[in-house]
């Protein structure tokens, strides 16, 4: 089980993996080798999924990002809509895929070069799929919050 420390771990992983056992020592009361012991803990017992890097706002922007929702055929089979996800799943150019609730089945977030490599992957993605009876686009115009962040404690 996940006690206050892990919890105070956890949510500085979550804004700073880079952080060092040192580093962290300052902000949580455990040694720097407890720390590092907790972290592998973590890690291995599968609390922590996975380290990104997020990159630079400056290596992005240009880029066209388009917010998807989905909306599944009334008969579409389990199996079909199973396929489905597995192929947005798999998908680079997809950067989140969410099912939700109300009118529509699924939120994508899709990043694209350009409005023809988005069309292009739009038509091989979902209006190629029997799954899915519709979808609509809305694109962002710029992006002012982005904290995929948890608080745990």
């Amino acid at each position: 089980m996940l006690d206050a420390f892990d919890h105070a771990l956890l949510n500085l992983a979550q804004r700073d993996d880079s952080l060092t056992a040192d580093e962290i020592a300052s902000h949580v009361a455990l040694s720097p080798s407890a720390i590092a012991r907790r972290r592998r803990r973590l890690r291995s017992e599968g609390w922590i999924a996975r380290t990104i890097a997020l990159l630079a706002p400056r290596l992005t922007e240009g880029r066209l990002r388009a917010l998807v929702l989905v909306q599944l055929n009334e008969h579409a089979d389990q199996h079909g809509k199973r396929l489905l996800l597995a192929r947005l799943e798999k998908a680079e150019t997809v950067q989140f895929v969410l099912e939700v609730s109300g009118s529509h089945d699924l939120a994508l977030l899709i990043d694209s070069t350009s409005m023809d490599a988005f069309v292009a992957e739009a038509e091989a993605l979902l209006a190629s799929d029997a799954a899915v009876r519709r979808y609509e686009t809305s694109f962002v115009k710029k992006s002012w919050k982005f904290a995929p962040f948890v608080r745990l404690g």
